[in-house]
């Protein structure tokens, strides 16, 4: 699944983190797919865990300039999420690799981002649109 126009959120910074966090997602899944090394696929979750870790931090900063009322959700919800990301590592480590496992991860992280995006970042968008006026 890549990152498309339903997904915007309307605010540039985001949208692009947004997107550049889908083509990490699907190199992923295709790295898996391919059978690449065990290697390619640990340090590609490894640039997804610190890339997720960062665009979060990002965007809380953002929530926070602007008063954002949700954004305590917002950080319950990052957190679970990127403590949801370390288990996958460490399962992904523990597997030894395995295929299924990184295939299982690419959909956990794609549905998450997906419904995250869907439900909560496009509410930011929103509060920002509306207090504009």
């Amino acid at each position: 699944m890549l990152w498309n126009e339903s997904l915007s959120v309307g605010i540039e910074l985001i949208d692009e983190q947004h997107k550049e966090w889908f083509a990490k997602a699907e190199a992923l899944f295709d790295a898996g797919k391919k059978g690449q090394g065990k290697e390619y696929v640990g340090e590609m979750l490894q640039y997804l865990d610190s890339y997720t870790k960062k665009h979060f931090a990002d965007e809380e900063k953002y929530m926070l300039s602007i008063a954002y009322p949700a954004y305590d959700e917002q950080k319950k919800a990052h957190t679970a999420f990127i403590n949801q990301l370390q288990k996958l590592k460490d399962d992904f480590e523990a597997s030894g690799g395995s295929l299924t496992t990184i295939l299982g991860a690419n959909k956990m992280v794609l549905d998450w981002l997906t419904k995250h995006i869907s439900n909560m970042d496009k509410r930011i968008g929103e509060f920002v649109r509306e207090n504009k006026k």
